[in-house]
């Protein structure tokens, strides 16, 4: 697997992030949904951009594990 020499920078929170085109991947309002659905009556804007960080961080570390994983067992 090749490795990139992307920028590196660290979040709010002082996660690590590598600093490519930024995309779009889950929108704020399902961020909302969720927060509401878990009991928030109302939800700050702040709130649904860090809770969108986090779950997109987790999903990279995820995908990346997951190409990581199909590339050992020789699948495409």
């Amino acid at each position: 697997m090749p490795k990139y020499n992307l920028p590196v920078s660290r979040n709010l929170w002082g996660f690590k992030t590598h600093m490519t085109k930024q995309l779009r991947l889950l929108p704020l309002a399902a961020m909302e949904k969720i927060l509401k659905v878990h009991g928030a009556d109302r939800v700050a804007e702040n709130a649904k951009e860090a809770l969108k960080e986090i779950l997109e961080s987790y999903a990279e570390k995820v995908a990346k594990h997951a190409v990581r994983f199909a590339l050992h067992a020789g699948r495409k």
